[in-house]
């Protein structure tokens, strides 16, 4: 898990206690906590640091997000990053040749492309001069494509870097048996037709049998709706609160479209077909009908259902990141400063999705600053319980004591009930 820093230029609206919203982006289950005007101590100190560059986000656009199986399902991850990225290009206006840079993240890489940040800027007219790699650190691969940028800028070996992610969840690989996949090797280097016979025989039926990917941590092989269970159970977020966090986030989701506010998408004709314009799976539904829903993953007694998680996504996004004074000297007026991140690593068992309860306090005390300081968090999770149980852990001094080797839970957020 990652926490990234980041001041805005825009002002942030505040509210008048702890108010709990959640984030306009159906990718995830995720929530924007903003702290209260009255308790708010604004300090004038600044976060740049001695001998480090500025760095700056120019912009950023994305595809629209859709279901796995829909629209895109007849494309490859490059067609949505190269898309991703032409449309950072018509929205920044930014020469191709000034940028230094390619940086995308992906979880699951396609094998034809598994440089897909390479094959999407050649296909969107960057020189082949232009260096370009992909990383992968499963959910945050493309944060990390980010901070890899930043990296690059705060050195001094670019000025410009476009960071970037994609997914392609409607075609992951999958595998021949491990059986299989030697046998045709082996039939390959054969050099006699006695030698192809006798390996021909060898043959069963059970060789046909494909290895079909999970998302699952390989240490454990437990998926991460598995785990998301368990830390529900522990935490003891019951299944009407999760049922209620993804109905709030779908329904200002929704409003949010309705009302044009997101203004990242940048839409995507899909070669054979209609125009993509939004998000397809917003859908808001009800408390009673989200009930009817079986559990997903830990039978019949789980908490975690299709309704309070996040969709399998096919979608790609772009970001123009620049040192301060390239982009003032170029005429950009940057969105926001990137100040600070901080990657942590847990127990990937039963630890392996409290990310945000571990990385919050330490960016803050790194960047030298505390909960007052911050007008909003904004934490991207793939499921409500887990982000419910996130909330509770930073709530908790007994959490805080035992594994955390914190006195108290001087970082907890103090979560206002939802409003009915």
């Amino acid at each position: 898990m990652t926490a990234i820093l980041t001041y805005a230029f825009k002002n942030l609206p505040t509210t008048s206690k702890w108010a709990l919203r959640f984030s306009i982006r159906p990718l995830s289950c995720s929530s924007q906590l903003r702290a209260a005007a009255a308790v708010q101590t604004k300090t004038k100190k600044t976060l740049t640091k001695p001998n480090i560059r500025n760095i700056v986000v120019v912009d950023g656009v994305r595809t629209p997000f859709l279901l796995s199986g829909t629209s895109y399902k007849d494309l490859m991850p490059h067609d949505l990053a190269r898309a991703a990225l032409t449309g950072l290009l018509h929205r920044t206006s930014v020469p191709k040749e000034v940028v230094d840079y390619i940086i995308f993240g992906t979880v699951i890489q396609e094998v034809k492309t598994s440089n897909v940040a390479r094959e999407a800027a050649l296909g969107a007219g960057f020189s082949d001069k232009t260096p370009a790699h992909t990383v992968t650190m499963a959910c945050i691969s493309a944060n990390q494509a980010m901070t890899t940028g930043v990296g690059l800028i705060a050195s001094g070996q670019c000025d410009v870097v476009v960071a970037g992610g994609v997914e392609l969840m409607s075609d992951i690989p999958i595998r021949h048996s491990r059986k299989m996949r030697k046998l045709m090797l082996d039939l390959n280097k054969a050099k006699s037709v006695g030698q192809r016979l006798s390996l021909i025989s060898k043959f069963r039926l059970n060789f046909l049998a494909p290895e079909l990917p999970a998302v699952a941590e390989f240490s454990t092989s437990e998926t991460m709706g598995h785990s998301a269970d368990r830390l529900a159970a522990a935490f003891a977020v019951s299944r009407l609160e999760q049922d209620e966090y993804a109905l709030r986030s779908h329904s200002l989701a929704k409003k949010a479209q309705d009302e044009g506010l997101l203004s990242d998408v940048v839409p995507f004709k899909v070669p054979g077909k209609d125009t993509v314009t939004k998000d397809n799976g917003i859908r808001p539904s009800s408390l009673e009908q989200m009930a009817k829903l079986k559990p997903a993953f830990i039978k019949p007694y789980g908490t975690v259902t299709a309704a309070n998680s996040s969709f399998l996504t096919d979608g790609a996004s772009a970001m123009l990141i620049m040192a301060e004074e390239k982009a003032l000297a170029m005429g950009y007026k940057p969105k926001a400063y990137l100040r600070d991140f901080m990657y942590v690593s847990q127990d990937p068992k039963d630890q392996l999705l409290l990310g945000p309860t571990y990385a919050t306090p330490k960016v803050l005390e790194k960047a030298g600053l505390t909960l007052n300081d911050i007008d909003a968090f904004e934490f991207h999770e793939a499921f409500s319980g887990q982000i419910l149980a996130n909330f509770k852990a930073m709530d908790s001094d007994w959490f805080a004591q035992n594994y955390m080797g914190r006195k108290t839970k001087g970082h907890a957020m103090i979560v206002e009930a939802y409003p009915k």
